[in-house]
């Protein structure tokens, strides 16, 4: 992406670039999760859609890693595990 991102007027070009810029600054450090789509919603104004559609362009440049029910977390270097949730149990199925 180009440094223009931030004046694009497509609205998911644009948060994309706030998270990618969050993230080169290390206001949000590998392993971290993302704010949540709602929370972006709320705090962007835009709709969950258009919120989507930035984080998974972040994972499609390498950026995030999308965990279904978990949410979107920063990638890091390699070797990275799975988040743990503890809320989620142990997963065990006991």
């Amino acid at each position: 992406m180009s440094i223009g991102d931030e004046t694009d007027p497509r609205a998911y070009i644009r948060l994309a670039a706030d998270l990618r810029k969050q993230i080169t600054e290390g206001k949000l450090p590998p392993g971290s999760p993302t704010p949540s789509i709602t929370t972006l919603t709320q705090d962007h104004g835009h709709a969950r859609q258009t919120c989507a559609k930035a984080l998974r362009l972040l994972v499609d440049e390498g950026l995030l890693i999308r965990y279904p029910g978990l949410g979107y977390y920063v990638a890091g270097t390699g070797g990275d595990a799975k988040p743990d949730n503890p809320a989620r149990g142990t997963g065990d199925g006991a």
